[in-house]
């Protein structure tokens, strides 16, 4: 088994989010560039169906940051997928990041959806995806809070569909290491032809744990690290202050 550790890093996209971050295109190609100075595996580049503005930064960053996989986060429906495509199709690697919530909170709402309606999107939302680029990945948002039997479903679904990676995040930095952990054993153990795909993890730290969570994660095997936070911070002050 192959365990190498890869990076997915959601400066771009997540990470502008936090408050007094934010940045404008000619910001987030220098942002893009350095990431790939420090070698990340793959740039979440941004929510291209969110603005034009965000569009044409992801565009932009696809067309001209060279080395990490270029990555676009979409809905789990044909627009979203369609303009995601259209920002990161110039980049020489091309990742979908699909996603729909699995959560039964989310469902009730924010879908307002059955469980089975939301397994068909996620399904369809793979496939649509699939024709674009072989590399496909699929996030069931608020993982940590949905009932790990459905989760278990949805995953061998989307895997069969054809996702590469399955992103299992703690949306809203719910979970704590010990629980974590048993999920991630629970999915490697559940799901069937886990070995097709990768698993990733993505936390969040509102109690403090997104590290040890995703060290925890990692213990599993097969797993894939999101990080963000602090490569934010560090560069973007850099920026603020041009010391490159």
């Amino acid at each position: 088994m192959n365990n190498r550790v890869k990076i997915f890093d959601t400066t771009l996209r997540d990470g502008e989010q936090s408050p007094g971050y934010s940045m404008d295109t000619d910001e987030k190609l220098r942002m893009g560039h350095q990431l790939a100075r420090l070698g990340v595996d793959i740039i979440e580049a941004g929510f291209p169906v969110a603005s034009r503005g965000d569009f044409e930064a992801v565009q932009r960053i696809a067309r001209e940051v060279q080395g990490p996989t270029i990555c676009g986060l979409s809905r789990a429906n044909i627009g979203d997928i369609d303009r995601c495509w259209e920002a990161i199709k110039d980049a020489k690697k091309t990742r979908i990041h699909t996603f729909i919530a699995t959560s039964d909170i989310h469902l009730k709402y924010k879908l307002r959806k059955s469980r089975e309606q939301v397994l068909e999107e996620a399904v369809a939302a793979v496939r649509h995806a699939k024709k674009y680029t072989d590399d496909v990945e699929f996030s069931a948002e608020d993982a940590t809070r949905s009932d790990w039997d459905y989760l278990v479903q949805v995953y061998q679904a989307v895997i069969e569909a054809g996702a590469l990676t399955i992103n299992v995040p703690d949306t809203v930095g719910y979970t704590i290491p010990s629980e974590y952990s048993k999920l991630i054993t629970y999915l490697n153990q559940k799901v069937s032809h886990i070995d097709r795909a990768t698993i990733s993890v993505h936390c969040h730290n509102d109690l403090g744990l997104a590290v040890a969570n995703s060290l925890a994660a990692i213990e599993q095997g097969r797993v894939r690290s999101s990080v963000r936070s602090m490569v934010l911070v560090n560069v973007l002050e850099m920026l603020r202050w041009k010391k490159w």
